[in-house]
């Protein structure tokens, strides 16, 4: 059983999607783990995880179309306001998704879908930096 653990930081630019795939495909290249289970974890609670078409642009656009109407800023019922109007609605947005994925690993690659990508949403309006711990278990 071999294991392998790194964080990937992640500069955001804003709220919206960012895809990492391709670190994540590197990061399991280098692990030398045949058969497994790759974790991917999200350190913070204003943004989230998830696994969604990487083909299409009008994709993203559509998501962040979504999630802004679903939970808009400005709802005079919140408490949570010390850190700007955007933040409790990213904590919101952010308890909808994921903050841990699990993807299979096969034949040393990330057992991905033809037009799957990985993301990090970002919910919040100014840039941070994301991090993301990538745990590798499985066998070579």
């Amino acid at each position: 059983m071999q294991q392998s653990i790194d964080t990937l930081t992640i500069s955001t630019q804003g709220q919206g999607l960012y895809e990492f795939t391709r670190a994540v495909e590197k990061f399991v290249s280098a692990a030398d783990v045949a058969t497994g289970l790759l974790t991917v974890f999200v350190r913070h609670t204003s943004c989230g995880l998830l696994i969604q078409e990487n083909a299409d642009g009008d994709v993203k656009t559509d998501l962040d179309g979504f999630f802004i109407r679903l939970v808009p800023e400005g709802m005079d019922w919140l408490t949570h306001t010390t850190e700007g109007p955007d933040d409790m609605p990213a904590h919101i947005k952010s308890a909808l998704m994921q903050t841990s994925i699990g993807v299979p690993v096969s034949a040393g690659v990330p057992v991905f879908g033809t037009w799957q990508g990985i993301y990090l949403y970002e919910h919040r309006r100014r840039p941070h930096l994301r991090e993301v711990v990538l745990h590798l278990i499985g066998d070579r």
